[in-house]
């Protein structure tokens, strides 16, 4: 089997290449990147070393699939990662939609040429903020937790985390829009040409190596920047840093995708939330409680002033993908914590090398 991987040199993308060169070594993987992230390019050399053929190219661009060879599916990791972007001054709305939705009609348009797969990597910011900031929570020892008292229903909600069924009403970010709109072309594009497609709506994604940031990769970004004694800041919510979310590590994410290439799922089936769910969960403030035991008393600042996009409480219900494909993840939340500081401890210039300031 032959699989093209967008995005191969990022952080999910290169995870995903390296396991499946160790616990699928006949898969033969092409891998395509732009190298725009700042700190991709290091995981080039490690990729061809593992004998992934990586060539560079860029999805927005249509002449640039040309020359891909014929592939049985696509695993799409490339897209612009943010939730703020577009309004945050580093890249204009225009670029977000150029790299996350006309970068998906390119992709779609060569998986009817070659009539293969796609397994497309969604986000769990497809979901409404304004629904998810009326979910019914409580603050309990620093963190934002589903409050048991109440009695009101919450379609595609519940303290298992957030399921497929919840709103997809805008707002929903800039981000998310593209996003959402890819799974509509994507869904579309199935029907219409007959191609298999799962899409897969990923919660955080955590590990060692993560190009973490403020917006996006927050475990990652926060323990490195807490190790170096770097200035963090709780935002919003009342400056407690309750706000929760689980973490996912990418071979899970992995070994899940191993599962659905073959499959060419029933309709109305191939949609799924993955994430850590609620027992890989933890609020900022929870996590700087673990950085300090790790690396010391570190101050970080508060302000009660919210963030456009921000929302107090987000876990992916991954029960759906449970019972389809009898997959659960297997890293535990202190693992994968305990994975990026010493990644942290190793690569003390980490947050340097992957900053695009």
């Amino acid at each position: 089997m032959k699989l093209l991987i967008t995005g191969v040199c990022g952080f999910v993308g290169s995870r995903i290449a390296s396991w499946f060169r160790e616990h699928k070594p006949d898969v033969h993987i092409i891998g395509l990147d732009n190298f725009a992230r700042p700190g991709s390019e290091t995981n080039r050399l490690t990729l061809k070393s593992l004998g992934v053929t990586v060539q560079h190219g860029d999805t927005r661009i249509p002449s640039d699939f040309e020359l891909l060879p014929e592939v049985e599916w696509i695993i799409d990791a490339a897209a612009n990662p943010s939730v703020l972007a577009g309004i945050d001054g580093q890249t204009s709305s225009r670029q977000l939609v150029e790299h996350n939705l006309y970068g998906t009609v390119n992709l779609l348009e060569h998986c009817r040429r070659c009539h293969c797969g796609l397994v497309l990597l969604s986000t769990s910011r497809v979901y409404s903020i304004n629904a998810l900031r009326a979910l019914p929570l409580v603050a309990a020892n620093g963190a934002y937790t589903w409050d048991e008292a109440s009695h009101s229903a919450v379609i595609g909600a519940s303290a298992n985390g957030i399921d497929v069924d919840f709103p997809t009403t805008p707002p929903i970010s800039l981000y998310g829009s593209t996003k959402l709109a890819s799974e509509l072309l994507a869904l579309e594009y199935s029907e219409a040409f007959s191609l298999p497609v799962w899409i897969n709506r990923c919660g955080v994604m955590a590990g060692a190596g993560q190009f973490g940031t403020a917006d996006q990769g927050i475990f990652s970004f926060w323990i490195h920047s807490y190790a170096q004694k770097r200035p963090l800041k709780y935002i919003g919510f009342d400056g407690t840093g309750c706000q929760v979310r689980d973490a996912l590590h990418p071979d899970d994410l992995a070994e899940l995708i191993a599962r659905q290439i073959g499959i060419n799922p029933a309709p109305g089936s191939n949609i799924l939330n993955l994430g850590g769910s609620p027992e890989n969960a933890m609020s900022l403030a929870q996590l700087s409680s673990w950085c300090a035991q790790r690396f010391g008393q570190h101050h970080v600042e508060s302000t009660r002033k919210s963030r456009l996009f921000d929302v107090p409480w987000l876990i992916m219900d991954n029960r759906r993908a449970s019972e389809q494909l009898k997959w659960q993840p297997k890293r535990n939340l202190h693992s994968i914590l305990d994975e990026i500081a010493e990644h942290a401890e190793l690569n003390p210039n980490w947050l340097h090398l992957s900053s695009a300031q």
